[in-house]
């Protein structure tokens, strides 16, 4: 039995959180490996509409484990503040179900004033975060001054940690002229969630190795998407983790051979929310179809997404770095009524062919992507369930997306209800 790595190929907003519940029937663990409560998964199950940001997907389904990897930075009060509204919609949450890496780092209130403070800011690059903490967070945890879950279990060790990470934070403020923050006021307020938090904490690169042992289907996923990697993707308008595949084995404490199968959600066009380079962004008519058809508004923040064709020269480029052995192909109905649709198969960068996204932000600015049009369709493919129900040139469309990238397509999704997937090969049996 395989166990399934699920990763954006674009910039996120892919539709991860339908294809994890979806995936999470057949699985036995779902575990979040990177991230913070910036990830937006949209689930509807039965017309039931959950909104998860923190949580991991299968949290919604029966008998199923919920795990928050080391890798995730965790904010204690979103988390119970999204604990209390599934719980409000009937859904069960406790110490069986759920599961926090004990090493995880925490954001603080502390991390979301510094994040909200540099956006907000006249001078630097403005990336476009949620301003929630995250990239503060990460700093702290690779700056080695970071509090984690299991500080919340021993609050006599509270005083010294927070000192030494106030040391760092308010020599920041002051040149930021903000107010220090008050180490007392801090550990109260951390003292006061611990006991909320605490009985979810446990070894969990343990638990996942038990799981192994015992032959459980285990699903890794990811957040954002492979194209805001702080490594690998466009950097600086990137988020602060690496959110390739193989961050699911870092950010869980699995070794990488437990990761069998890379499963790449891809958009049947391209958007993106924030600052960045966007080689096929359509600012027209075009543009304005795919936001308004796609409801491509994000489900965090609100904002607006932008929007644009498909690029097969950048999911091509992801599916390499990230070993995607399979895509699942997204909203491919939001086409449905286009008389033509484009398909980016190449880019020119100062008149010269080149196959791939540069690392350079000056050269990604000018980069001029090269266009294929295809057919459109006039008939719905929306609620499809097998190849016979989609129009012939959807079908078309979709085998040249797998031709361009070099990754077969696994698993089709033509409407956000969970049922409306065409399965083409079971990721779990590779």
């Amino acid at each position: 039995m395989a166990n399934v790595v699920v990763v954006g190929s674009q910039w996120g907003d892919e539709g991860k959180g339908k294809i994890v519940d979806w995936l999470s029937v057949r699985a036995d663990v779902v575990a979040r490996f990177q991230g913070g409560h910036n990830a937006g998964h949209t689930l509807v199950i039965n017309g039931e509409v959950y909104k998860l940001s923190l949580l991991p997907s299968g949290i919604v389904r029966e008998g199923k484990l919920s795990v928050i990897g080391n890798g995730v930075v965790v904010d204690p009060w979103a988390l119970l503040h999204e604990m209390k509204t599934l719980r409000d919609q009937g859904v069960t949450i406790g110490p069986d179900n759920l599961k926090i890496a004990e090493n995880a780092t925490l954001i603080l209130p502390l991390h979301q004033e510094l994040d909200a403070v540099r956006e907000n800011a006249n001078g630097g690059v403005k990336i476009g975060t949620t301003k929630r903490g995250i990239g503060p967070a990460y700093e702290d945890k690779v700056g080695r001054r970071a509090l984690r879950i299991a500080d919340l279990a021993d609050p006599d060790t509270l005083d010294g940690k927070i000192e030494h990470l106030l040391v760092h934070h308010n020599t920041l403020r002051r040149g930021l002229n903000l107010p220090e923050f008050d180490a007392g006021e801090l550990k109260a307020k951390l003292v006061d969630v611990a006991p909320h938090i605490t009985p979810y904490a446990a070894p969990v690169w343990q638990l996942l190795d038990e799981a192994r042992r015992d032959r459980k289907r285990i699903l890794f996923e990811g957040a954002q998407g492979i194209l805001l990697d702080v490594d690998h993707g466009t950097y600086p308008y990137v988020t602060s983790s690496n959110t390739i595949a193989g961050q699911a084995a870092i950010g869980s404490g699995v070794g990488p051979s437990a990761l069998n199968h890379v499963l790449g959600i891809t958009k049947a066009y391209t958007t993106r929310v924030g600052e960045g380079p966007f080689p096929t962004e359509q600012n027209n008519e075009d543009g304005q179809k795919l936001g308004e058809r796609g409801h491509e508004f994000g489900t965090v923040t609100g904002r607006k997404r932008r929007c644009g064709w498909f690029d097969a020269v950048l999911v091509r480029q992801v599916v390499r770095t990230a070993g995607i052995n399979g895509i699942a192909l997204t909203k491919l109905d939001v086409l449905d009524g286009f008389d033509e649709i484009k398909i980016c198969t190449g880019y020119k960068l100062d008149g010269k062919e080149i196959d791939y996204l540069p690392t350079n932000a000056a050269e990604q600015a000018r980069i001029e992507p090269t266009y294929e049009t295809m057919q459109g369709w006039s008939e719905t493919s929306y609620g499809a369930r097998s190849w016979a129900d989609l129009p012939a040139e959807a079908v078309r469309y979709v085998r040249y997306i797998e031709e361009l990238i070099g990754a077969p397509v696994t698993l089709l999704s033509t409407s956000p209800e969970r049922d409306d997937t065409i399965l083409v090969k079971d990721p779990f049996e590779d």
